[in-house]
């Protein structure tokens, strides 16, 4: 899954420009000021959207020279409620990808979204599976909340991720023992309770359902 990173001071577009990004099954944050935004550019998103009109000391033009100088193959679509040829010249030639002059068409704003994702990263296999604030990248087996790492454990990880894969299924402590410690184990079928609240405590969002004397299912 795609991560994209707004830059909008205007919370009303931003906040529809959120509900079209969610809808095309991107994830995505939204800051209203450059300051914000410059503190978070480390952050692994996969496209910048940002306002060249921003509030405060830092502006468009100084974002994306930030963004450019940390991660210069980063794709970034800028807009500008001026309308000045001015202002295209300059973010392209800082280095942008792609210009909209507001008021702009959100179906057109998507489209050129999906196109230059797709010219970037064609050739690179994002292995993300989102779930609600987490994100589980399953190349890396990391795990992040609102990009925030989340550090688990490797029997950690492996539990969570056969809880994905068997969705909305009832798995038996019998089952998840077998997949996450092996067909070799001895022991009581309660380190399953003790792994799944270990799991829990670090991520207190998951959803995951007991069945009483059987295990456990994940409601997706």
């Amino acid at each position: 899954m795609y991560n994209i990173a707004v830059v909008e001071d205007e919370k009303n577009l931003a906040t529809l420009l959120g509900k079209y990004l969610e809808n095309e099954g991107y994830s995505y944050k939204i800051y209203y000021n450059g300051e914000d935004a410059s503190k978070e550019i480390n952050n692994e998103y996969h496209l910048w959207i940002l306002d060249i009109m921003l509030p405060g000391i830092v502006s468009g033009y100084d974002l994306i020279k930030k963004i450019k100088e940390t991660n210069p193959s980063i794709p970034i679509i800028f807009t500008s409620a001026r309308d000045q040829d001015i202002d295209k010249i300059m973010g392209l030639e800082l280095g942008s990808d792609d210009y909209l002059a507001k008021p702009y068409n959100m179906r057109e704003l998507m489209l050129r979204i999906k196109k230059i994702l797709d010219r970037c990263y064609k050739d690179t296999s994002l292995n993300l599976i989102k779930y609600g604030d987490y994100a589980i990248d399953l190349d890396k087996r990391r795990v992040f909340e609102n990009d925030e790492v989340i550090v688990l454990t490797s029997k950690e990880y492996d539990l969570l991720c056969f809880l994905i894969e068997n969705k909305n299924k009832a798995l038996s402590r019998e089952q998840i023992i077998e997949h996450v410690w092996g067909d070799e184990y001895f022991g009581s079928d309660r380190v399953v309770d003790d792994l799944l609240r270990r799991l829990r405590s670090k991520m207190p969002k998951i959803n995951v359902e007991t069945i009483y004397g059987y295990g456990y299912r994940l409601l997706w």
